[in-house]
């Protein structure tokens, strides 16, 4: 009998650790060949994870998984036919693959065909099509590999052999699957290495879709599907394995395991090829028409350095005040405003940056609406930590404003919190400063229900990418006008207020763009000033700003963005101190020291921004969970910090 042995695997996986991935595709084809397995494969994006979101455009892991694809070549063993899920850059786009091993080399590569654009899926904002392909091969380390090729795998001893072809997922539930022309061209295995979510309304489905399928195609039909340790932000993956063979399931693993699944058959392609023979329906079918050919040049050697400018504040307008931001904003809230059929907000005043450019939006909106600004409450909640200085710009600025004013301080709730959940107020800790900023947002939630008015959100972009503010504090509201508008384009557009508002107005606000950005939830001074400087904390606003933008827009790697921070903020570059910016000049080892700084606090914060309010897109970033930024908060940040503590 000409028997083939097949194994589908689901190992535990880590999101965004090739590395982990790479080990564990190592040990699981160790054991499958021990066990006389020829045909080993493994879930669809498996070396690198496949919700890592928009991380796939990045050049960081973009270059990891290139590498491990390029290593495993030679680590792998050589008797065995190894269908590994991987995204890989062709000519000008990402395309999610499935490379396959054999004999110590990569053998061909399969790109995904069908991207779902669905429910919990957006593969069409990372990956494109195989149709969109304009070439015929790729390039993985010193290799060239075609691209798209049947697999004929042949026994030396007797000369019987088995076709392999390859497709992804999606690609099997269209009317016409990439499978019907893979067995029309002699494929008698098709595996399929899959991403599909767990749900009772499709399971039953999607098993029998399998099962028909190699019934239809009369193949052996293979699935490994992703399991345990994909990020469970909105969908689950159950780690599905199964084989089946003309309508008749062969195998099937477990499903759910925290350890990992796999099932193991042989199919029987003698049977196979008869049932062909007897029913010839595939050479009916037209095959694909063949990708064209490239023509390669080749470069010596590239310059080390740079040889153009680079923007240190990349988020601000090159003209104007940036008051056409803040009709973004402002024009965003009336039609929240409308559309709810109220004539309120309340928002919180601090005398800082943020409430203040929330506090003018509002302004703009209501004179927009025609409506009396009574209808904004402004309400100061002066804390444990509170300045006087801050506290009276706070008032200052609202009634010169003219919106309603209120003062309603939290020291004492926030004491008898502390008091209750048993907390030493002595104890400045996290749950001293949290306290404060969860007790402010039941004031002004509370508040609003009694006027029928909206919460207004007072965090930045540059907060919300820190996940500097308290989950469900000042994290929370009921709409965030300030959420795609960086701190250093919220100082800018504070600026362009002071000077078209000029007066009074115009005085508090330079007072206000003057003051220390700080959330003051630790006591003054003996002399009253602040204590606690957010960016003595944390780092520069303008550092982490330009590695946000970097990062979020170009998909760059931290050795990129701290190449082209040196250039933009090094000694070199000339940049004057302002209070509408920043410091202007850092040295490598400060630029390094924020860049580890802001990469932990980026991916540790993902969590929040998953449950961010609803607010208006104004530039070219934003880390909304409804379109703006698309990654699992259970993401591993090892590659990114690794490259980053290594400069």
């Amino acid at each position: 009998m000409n028997l083939w042995r097949v194994k589908m695997a689901s190992p535990v996986v880590k999101v965004a650790d090739v590395a982990f991935n790479k080990e564990q595709i190592l040990a699981t084809a160790g054991e499958a060949d021990k066990e006389g397995v020829k045909i080993l494969a493994f879930p669809e994006l498996y070396l690198t994870g496949y919700t890592c979101g928009d991380l796939f455009a990045s050049k960081t892991l973009q270059t990891a998984a290139k590498a491990a694809l390029a290593e495993l070549a030679e680590e792998l063993p050589e008797d065995l036919l190894t269908i590994v899920g991987a995204p890989l850059k062709i000519g000008g786009g990402l395309y999610n693959c499935a490379v396959c091993y054999q004999g110590g080399e990569i053998v061909t590569v399969f790109t995904k065909t069908f991207l779902p654009e669905y429910e919990a899926f957006f593969e069409k904002r990372w990956f494109r099509s195989t149709y969109d392909l304009d070439t015929d091969e790729v390039r993985i380390g010193d290799e060239d590999i075609p691209l798209n090729c049947l697999v004929r795998l042949i026994d030396e001893k007797s000369g019987e052999s088995v076709t392999v072809g390859a497709e992804l997922c999606e690609d099997m539930f269209v009317p016409i699957p990439p499978s019907t022309s893979l067995a029309v061209q002699g494929a008698q295995l098709i595996v399929n290495i899959t991403a599909c979510t767990e749900g009772y309304h499709k399971n039953a489905n999607r098993r029998e879709n399998i099962r028909g399928l190699s019934e239809r195609l009369m193949c052996a039909y293979a699935v490994t599907n992703s399991g345990f340790g994909e990020s469970t932000t909105d969908v689950v993956f159950g780690g599905e394995t199964l084989i089946c063979e003309a309508g008749a399931v062969l195998a099937e693993g477990e499903k759910y395991s925290l350890t990992g699944a796999s099932c193991t058959a042989d199919i029987d392609v003698d049977a196979l090829d008869r049932d062909r023979q007897v029913y010839p329906r595939f050479h009916d079918t037209i095959p694909p028409e063949e990708i064209g050919g490239v023509v390669e040049c080749l470069i010596e050697e590239r310059p080390a350095d740079i040889c153009r400018s680079v923007d240190p504040h990349p988020f601000l307008p090159k003209t104007g005040d940036g008051q056409d931001i803040a009709m973004i904003q402002a024009m965003a809230l009336v039609t929240r405003m409308k559309h709810i059929g109220s004539e309120n907000v309340v928002i919180g005043i601090s005398g800082g940056l943020d409430s203040t450019l929330a506090l003018l939006v509002c302004t703009t909106a209501f004179d927009i609406m025609g409506l009396p600004r009574t209808g904004i409450h402004g309400i100061t909640m002066p804390g444990l930590g509170t300045s006087d200085n801050t506290k009276n710009l706070a008032t200052d600025l609202m009634e010169t404003l003219g919106i309603t004013t209120k003062t309603i301080s939290i020291a004492e709730a926030t004491t008898q919190h502390l008091k209750d959940i048993g907390h030493d107020p002595s104890n400045m800790n996290v749950v001293y400063e949290n306290a404060q900023a969860r007790e402010r947002t039941q004031v002004i939630m509370d508040y609003a229900n009694m006027v029928n008015g909206l919460v207004i959100g007072t965090g930045d972009l540059s907060e919300l990418a820190l996940g500097w503010c308290t989950y469900n504090g000042d994290h929370m509201s009921m709409y965030g006008v300030n959420g795609s508008v960086t701190k250093t384009l919220v100082r800018f557009i504070v600026r362009g207020y002071a000077n078209k508002l000029g007066g009074k107005a115009g005085e508090i606000l330079d007072q206000i763009l003057h003051n220390p950005i700080s959330p003051e939830l630790l006591p003054a001074d003996k002399s009253g000033n602040i204590t606690q400087k957010t960016e003595d904390i944390i780092g520069p606003y303008e550092l982490h700003d330009f590695f946000l933008y970097h990062m979020m827009r170009y998909g760059r790697s931290p050795r990129d963005i701290y190449e082209l921070a040196k250039i933009a903020f090094g000694e070199a570059a000339g940049n004057e101190p302002s209070v509408d910016t920043g410091l202007g000049t850092y040295d490598d080892a400060t630029i390094k020291k924020w860049l580890v700084t802001f990469l932990r606090r980026f991916f540790v914060s993902q969590f929040k921004r998953s449950c961010s309010p609803d607010g208006p897109l104004v530039g070219p970033i934003s880390l909304s969970p409804r379109g703006g930024l698309m990654m699992p908060s259970d993401a591993c940040m090892t590659l990114w910090l690794k490259e980053a503590e290594s400069l």
